[in-house]
C-alpha cells in the first residue's frame, strides 16, 4: 500500500522536529534515542500498533488528523503505546520504558 500525501506530510514534519530522519520503507517512520513514532492514517492506525511491537522506548503512534487520533486512543487503551497529534503534542503519553 502506498503511503499518503498526508501521511508523507506529517512524517517529515514530525522528523525534523525530533531532529531525525523520516524513514519511508520496512520499520518505524521516526526513530531517535528517546522515541519511536509511527504515523498513521484512520485506515492505518491497528497496523501502526502492530509496527511498534517489541521495541523497549517510548512508541508513539502520530495521528494525520483528529479522526486518526481518536482511533489510536481507541485501540492503545490499556496499552503502553502513546498517541501524539499531527503536530508531535503528546496526547497519551507511552508508558514503555528503555530496557
Amino acid at each position: 500500500m502506498s503511503e499518503s500525501k498526508e501521511h508523507r506530510q506529517v512524517a517529515r514534519s514530525l522528523a525534523k522536529k525530533e531532529q531525525t530522519d523520516y524513514n519511508s520503507g520496512k520499520g518505524p517512520d521516526i526513530l531517535n534515542s528517546r522515541r519511536i513514532i509511527e504515523v498513521e492514517t484512520i485506515n492505518t492506525v491497528l497496523g501502526g500498533l502492530q509496527q511498534l511491537q517489541g521495541y523497549h522506548k517510548p512508541v508513539y503512534i502520530a495521528g494525520t488528523n483528529k479522526a486518526a487520533v481518536d482511533k489510536a486512543l481507541e485501540i492503545t487503551k490499556n496499552t503502553t503505546v502513546g498517541v501524539m497529534n499531527r503536530k508531535g503534542n503528546i496526547i497519551k503519553p507511552s508508558t514503555r520504558k528503555r530496557k
